[in-house]
């Protein structure tokens, strides 16, 4: 690790280790500093380096974090630092369970605090809408929450920057996770933002039900499925959920994206506003 980096930080306990590194909980030494805790994820330079894709998501993870200006639910860099043979990224510390995690451990979730959640992932959806990048990859895996319940959203790897006050280009090419992936992104047509709006439909939808709408036994499967956007409410697990709550979901899993509400007209929506507009500072995730 550089001088620089032992200067400012005393690197503690390993908490998570990856297929490019290792993270670890830090404390910064300045003692007036607040907060004093982060992580530090050192990713070895000798796997990633080269021209493959996951090296250029991590490029691309680092590149989007520095540029995105800061906001309460994003995970945010705070420094960054670099040797011969690792780079350092000191982030926030998330030392919760993510929202995956939290949700195969405790079933699904109360609607109130589905609403919370899912109020503070939009808002930080559209804190990257406005500042032209799409995420293209929300899962409850990239879900994280701090020792205050405060939603981080995490792994910009497959990011895209479609801002920069240049026309808005529609993309291509299939990016993202098989269950939360959109329909118009399987199909190969052009894509925006709207994107980001399924997949964060098909979360609200995993913490009400316990599992996700559209589903297979393979990746070939489970594309299927989301072309066909067959949206279903099983009784077993959907009679006790509001007819506000499947409303918005028929709104964010709608097929056309050009019908599906924007990250700012689902913070607007009925049901998200019920619960006072969501503020997350009592979750028991």
């Amino acid at each position: 690790m550089t001088e620089a980096l032992k200067r400012d930080y005393r690197v503690c306990e390993e908490i998570g280790r990856g297929r490019f590194g290792v993270v670890r909980r830090c404390e910064l030494l300045d003692p007036s500093a607040a907060p004093s805790s982060f992580a530090i994820k050192s990713i070895d330079k000798s796997i990633v380096s080269g021209d493959d894709l996951d090296s250029h998501c991590l490029l691309t993870e680092h590149k989007v974090l520095s540029l995105l200006p800061p906001h309460p639910n994003l995970l945010r860099i705070h420094n960054a630092y670099e040797d011969s043979s690792h780079l350092h990224l000191i982030l926030d510390l998330c030392d919760s369970p993510d929202l995956h995690r939290a949700v195969v451990s405790a079933g699904p979730l109360p609607e109130a605090e589905a609403a919370r959640i899912i109020a503070q992932l939009m808002r930080a959806v559209a804190h990257c809408h406005r500042h032209g990048v799409i995420h293209r990859d929300i899962k409850p895996d990239n879900i994280l929450f701090d020792s205050r319940g405060l939603l981080r959203l995490a792994d910009f790897g497959s990011a895209e920057v479609i801002g920069g006050g240049e026309p808005v280009a529609a993309l291509r090419g299939v990016v993202g996770t098989p269950y939360y992936v959109a329909p118009e992104v399987v199909a190969g047509r052009e894509y925006g933002e709207k994107v980001d709006v399924w997949s964060a439909g098909v979360v609200l939808y995993v913490m009400l039900a316990g599992f996700p709408p559209f589903r297979g036994e393979s990746a070939v499967e489970i594309f299927g499925a989301v072309l066909r956007a067959n949206l279903r409410f099983p009784p077993r697990f959907f009679r006790s959920v509001s007819s506000t709550a499947k409303d918005l979901l028929k709104k964010m899993l709608c097929r056309d994206a050009s019908r599906r509400p924007s990250a700012d007209q689902v913070l607007s929506h009925q049901w998200v506003t019920s619960y006072g507009g969501a503020e997350a500072t009592d979750l028991i995730i």
